[in-house]
């Protein structure tokens, strides 16, 4: 588990800075199979060792930054999440009830239940999350801003599970007179 915490923290860092742009109280949203982590098929075989690994490495770096964490459930919870109430207010999310467990939810959900501060169970994230990372398949985009843009990182997984990140920027718009500024906006 030492391996998988050290390539969480690598994959968090590479995120955090090609993300550059994230503010204080920005979302980011994390799907993660822990069972693929272990080198099993997805919902296979959920690992408590693994989320807390994971978790480990996470967490502390996103509160550093004042980041919301918010954390996907699987698909036998319809993708929801476990956020901070803080965060479902302030992003007026739909606050669901369902207690996630191994085999609907899964082991990183669990986990996030025991860490975060003061949880609640929302539906979705509307779409606004700025920032993701999907370990081992688990089809975060649903959450993210229209404009996801890939991060091409060195750390490619997490254990045995193949590792997807992304940032998102504003749609560009305009037509052929359009100009844009270097920095965009957030």
């Amino acid at each position: 588990m030492q391996q998988v915490y050290e390539q969480a923290k690598a994959a968090i860092a590479e995120l955090l800075l090609a993300a550059e742009g994230l503010k204080q109280g920005d979302m980011l949203v994390v799907g993660c199979s822990t069972s693929e982590i272990c080198g099993k098929r997805i919902g296979t075989g959920s690992s408590h060792e693994a989320a807390a690994a994971v978790m480990r490495a996470i967490l502390p770096e996103t509160q550093k930054r004042g980041l919301f964490l918010c954390v996907q459930c699987c698909e036998h919870l319809n993708r929801c999440l476990v956020v901070e109430r803080a965060c479902m207010e302030q992003y007026d999310l739909q606050q669901v009830w369902v207690r996630p467990h191994l085999h609907a939810g899964g082991a990183f959900a669990m986990q996030a239940m025991e860490q975060l501060r003061d949880y609640v169970m929302v539906e979705d994230l509307r779409s606004k999350a700025r920032a993701g990372m999907d370990i081992g398949g688990t089809l975060i985009g649903m959450h993210l801003r229209s404009v996801a843009v890939p991060i091409h990182a060195n750390t490619r997984h997490i254990g045995e599970a193949g590792l997807v990140m992304a940032r998102t920027r504003p749609k560009y718009v305009g037509g052929p007179r359009a100009q844009y500024d270097d920095t965009p906006p957030h």
